[in-house]
């Protein structure tokens, strides 16, 4: 009798579906009405919002830079998580499990703690400044606070440790001896990396990738402190859409368009990879 195994993924996925649904049909609900300002909804239902999220300038930045700052995170996070992530997987010193535990417990940090070290690191007196100014490498102090790249930075410290974690569990699969065989006919080490490792890592890489884009799509905390209220992501802007302004129907209308855009995203990023997929066994 063979074990059905993927039984025991419905029941979090179901769990998970009517979380999701059940706290999003709120904000769905709500983003087709009329503010009338103090909190108050209007009776009647309308698409004004999402026009005025469409048609104004304002709203449709916030958008893109929101995926604009999110797709960075994911390319500055690969290039620097998928080779610790490797190295990790592949070394055999008593190291090894000692630096992966670290990085499994600065995981668990708390986002406002790291945020808020990375604030104290590049303050004009912090130790990074202080050592660039000793080293003559920069005349004047290094801000993070206020800019994009700044904004990078924290959510950067905020998701690499789940890609590396992620892609540790994906490496480990890939057995030594296919890279081995590699090197045995001849190739060289980055030429087996490239042409070996990454292809048989590749679906660990996208689910990697969506994951980290995810979490930085509705990152609040690294916009709102290291941006220093020049950076309007999204979140950050339904947070003052709601808790200042208290239109609570526009709030509602820029969490369901921030859902809809990752929603999206996600299902194209899909569609392109089995169409790459069906595409190699055609040409294999």
């Amino acid at each position: 009798m063979t074990a059905r195994w993927h039984l025991l993924m419905w029941p979090p996925l179901l769990l998970s579906l009517a979380l999701l649904v059940g706290s999003q049909s709120i904000f769905l609900r709500g983003s087709f009405f009329a503010d009338l300002r103090v909190g108050r909804l209007g009776s009647e239902l309308t698409l004004q919002n999402y026009w005025r999220v469409a048609s104004d300038g304002f709203y449709l930045s916030a958008l893109w830079l929101t995926v604009r700052l999110s797709a960075l995170v994911v390319v500055f996070t690969f290039v620097l998580g998928y080779p610790t992530a490797y190295i990790l997987a592949r070394m055999r010193s008593v190291w090894a499990p000692l630096l992966l535990a670290l990085l499994v417990a600065t995981s668990f940090v708390t986002i406002v703690i790291k945020v808020l070290g990375l604030v104290i690191l590049f303050s004009p007196g912090g130790l990074l400044n202080v050592s660039l100014l000793w080293l003559g490498l920069t005349d004047q102090p290094v801000s993070l606070r206020g800019t994009e790249f700044g904004v990078v930075v924290g959510l950067m410290y905020f998701t690499i440790g789940f890609f590396v974690l992620l892609l540790y569990g994906v490496v480990r699969t890939i057995p030594r001896s296919l890279e081995q065989a590699a090197q045995l006919l001849g190739a060289p080490r980055w030429r087996v990396f490239w042409r070996v490792v990454v292809p048989l890592s590749l679906p660990g890489i996208i689910t990697s990738a969506l994951v980290v884009f995810n979490l930085c799509m509705g990152a609040f905390t690294s916009a709102a402190l290291i941006g220093a209220g020049r950076i309007l992501t999204l979140p950050v802007l339904i947070q003052r859409t709601v808790m200042l302004d208290a239109r609570y129907a526009m709030g509602a209308t820029l969490a369901a368009v921030l859902l809809l855009c990752g929603l999206a995203i996600n299902l194209i990023s899909i569609l392109a990879v089995g169409r790459l997929k069906a595409a190699r066994r055609v040409v294999a």
